[in-house]
């Protein structure tokens, strides 16, 4: 299964990256523009809408036009894990009823010397398109890295003080 991955270092504490992400404002904050995010229902693990923090067994409606381009795909994210422990943070939200057959991503933040965050995407996915998709499925990366890369630079731009 392809796999993409993406460091980087925000000069910022720790438990401020974490709270940022853990609520659907930064998801939007985050998303680039060209992708023309739209969040439609959130919920949390209890059926309540729009939940402070997004928690294990909360869930996120939400569709992209990237570029402007095609139709809306629409699709629900699902957070399927979320720990805190000493010094890290991660959740795993999973793609349903999505464009992509498989789409799994961990966000991982780690404390770093100097009060600094190590934040990692690691995203796990398959290509629509049966074999055709996983017969290009590496080239993924051509799309996922500019999205990832803004992301990143964006939150750089937000938390760094």
């Amino acid at each position: 299964m392809p796999t993409y991955t993406r460091r980087t270092r925000v000069d910022a504490p720790l438990a401020d990256v974490w709270a940022f992400h853990s609520r659907v404002g930064g998801l939007e904050a985050l998303t680039p523009g060209f992708m023309n995010l739209e969040v439609g229902a959130v919920r949390g693990p209890d059926g309540n809408p729009d939940p402070e923090l997004l928690m294990q067994g909360s869930q996120i409606e939400m569709s992209l036009r990237p570029f402007g381009v095609g139709p809306r795909q629409h699709w629900t994210s699902l957070i399927t894990e979320r720990e805190e422990g000493d010094g890290v943070a991660w959740f795993r939200d999973e793609m349903h009823d999505g464009p992509f057959p498989r789409w799994d991503h961990t966000h991982t933040f780690r404390a770093a010397a100097g009060g600094g965050t190590v934040i990692e995407d690691r995203l796990v996915y398959e290509l629509p398109l049966g074999p055709l998709g996983r017969l290009f499925g590496p080239l993924g990366v051509v799309g996922f890295a500019p999205m990832f890369r803004a992301r990143h630079q964006r939150t750089k731009q937000i938390l760094e003080h």
